[in-house]
């Protein structure tokens, strides 16, 4: 599950390099004010929902019950994923349309969703505190 963490966070960091060396044009979709208000509202949405919704995932009735049943390494494989997918798809997403942009707005919701990420670490304490004190 580390890996679901720090790949997004590469692939993030090397788009980054990329378009700022210039290797790849940035701003491209810049005249596209329409396309750039209806997809910043949509990323507005998105990442305003995706952050608190993964931080409380594992709180969830069903989650928590798959979390503490007999099979719960693999429930947390599960889960962790897809948490951990709610905040780097968006975070990706708003990467790219910042350089497709250039539009701060995209910028800034890359970076909470980059700081939350810190949030649901996959640490050892962390997988023992939410599955009810049992090992992983």
């Amino acid at each position: 599950m580390l890996l679901e963490l720090w790949i997004p966070v590469a692939i993030a960091g090397l788009m980054v390099l990329v378009f700022e060396t210039g290797l790849m044009a940035e701003g491209f979709a810049a005249c596209e004010k329409y396309v750039e208000f209806v997809c910043l509202s949509i990323m507005e949405l998105v990442t305003i929902c995706a952050i608190p919704f993964a931080l409380r995932l594992f709180k969830f009735g069903a989650i928590h019950r798959r979390l503490v049943s007999d099979d719960k390494v693999r429930q947390l494989r599960i889960w962790g994923s897809v948490r951990m997918a709610m905040l780097c798809v968006p975070m990706i997403a708003n990467l790219v349309l910042y350089y497709c942009f250039v539009h701060a707005g995209f910028g800034y919701m890359g970076i909470i969703l980059l700081l939350a990420l810190f949030f649901v670490y996959p640490t050892s304490s962390r997988c023992y505190n939410e599955t009810d004190g049992s090992h992983c």
